[in-house]
C-alpha cells in the first residue's frame, strides 16, 4: 500500500489512516498526516495541500530551521502551531560512517522524548483538540522528530508495534529524493553518513524498546513523564478511529 500523496516538491507527505487497532478498530483515511518541510509548498502544490481541508500544522522543526528554510504559508483554514521537540541540534550527513544507524538513531529519539516533554505534550492536545479536521505535523524529512511523533500518536490509539515501525520505514520509499534535495542544497558534496535519509525498522523498535524500558509503555511515557491526560488520550482515539468498542 502506498501512502506516499504525490506532490511534485513534497517527497515524504503521507496518510497516517487505515491501520488496525489491537481492539478491531481502524485509524481514520483523511485524519491526520506526517511530512517532510511544508516551506516547500508552493503553486500546484499549495492547491492540493489545500484541498485536504487540514486545520492545523504542526511544525517539530526548529526556528533557525524555519527561518532558513521557510514556513508553510499563511492561510485562513488552519492553524499553525511551532513545537520544536528537538533540543539538542546534531548534523546526521556529516557522521562518520561508522555511526550504526539503529543505536544512533534510537539514542537521539530517546532524548528528544525527554528533552521535547513540554513540545510534545502540546501536539498530542492539538491532536486530540482537532475533531473532525484534519492535523498534519512535518519536521524537515519527516523522518525522525515527525517518525517518533507518529509512533507516539499510533501506539496511544492502540495500533500494534509491527504497524508502527513499518510506518517509520515508509521513509525509505521517499530516501532517494530526500538526497537529491540535500544534494542541491550542497553542490558538489555528499554526505559521509551512509544512514542519512534512511529509515531502518531497527531505529524504532530500538527506540520503543527504551521508551518501554524507562517508562513501562508509550502509555506510561505519556501519562507520567509528559502528564498527558485521559481526556486527551480519549479524543485523540474519538477522532482518529472509526467508531467501535472503547477501553
Amino acid at each position: 500500500m502506498n501512502r506516499h500523496i504525490p506532490f511534485a516538491r513534497l517527497h515524504n507527505f503521507r496518510d497516517v489512516g487505515g491501520y488496525r487497532t489491537v481492539d478491531g478498530r481502524t485509524v481514520r483515511w483523511g485524519r491526520l498526516y506526517r511530512s517532510d518541510s511544508l516551506g516547500k509548498l508552493h503553486g500546484e502544490d499549495w492547491e492540493r495541500f489545500l484541498g485536504l481541508g487540514i486545520g492545523a500544522v504542526i511544525d517539530l522543526r526548529y526556528p533557525w530551521e524555519i527561518e532558513a528554510k521557510g514556513r508553510v504559508p499563511g492561510h485562513p483554514s488552519f492553524a499553525y502551531h511551532n513545537l520544536s521537540i528537538e533540543h539538542r541540534p546534531y548534523d546526521q550527513a556529516a557522521l562518520g560512517a561508522d555511526v550504526d544507524t539503529g543505536p544512533f538513531l534510537a539514542e537521539r529519539y530517546l532524548e528528544v522524548a525527554h528533552d521535547g516533554v513540554k513540545e510534545i505534550r502540546e501536539a498530542l492536545e492539538v491532536i486530540a483538540a482537532a475533531g473532525d479536521t484534519p492535523v498534519v505535523f512535518h519536521c524537515a524529512s519527516g523522518k525522525d522528530r515527525t517518525g517518533l511523533l507518529a509512533a507516539v500518536v499510533l501506539d496511544l490509539v492502540g495500533v500494534p508495534e509491527a504497524d508502527v515501525v513499518e510506518d517509520f520505514t515508509l521513509t525509505g520509499l521517499a530516501t532517494a529524493r530526500l538526497l537529491a534535495d540535500w544534494r542541491a542544497d550542497h553542490p558538489g558534496q555528499e554526505p559521509t553518513w551512509p544512514g542519512y535519509g534512511r529509515a531502518p525498522a531497527d531505529v524504532m523498535r530500538l527506540f520503543l524498546a527504551a521508551l518501554r524500558a524507562e517508562h513501562g509503555s508509550v502509555r506510561g511515557y505519556v501519562t507520567g513523564l509528559l502528564g498527558v491526560g485521559e481526556d486527551t488520550i480519549a479524543g485523540l482515539r474519538r477522532n482518529l478511529l472509526t467508531p467501535g468498542r472503547e477501553g
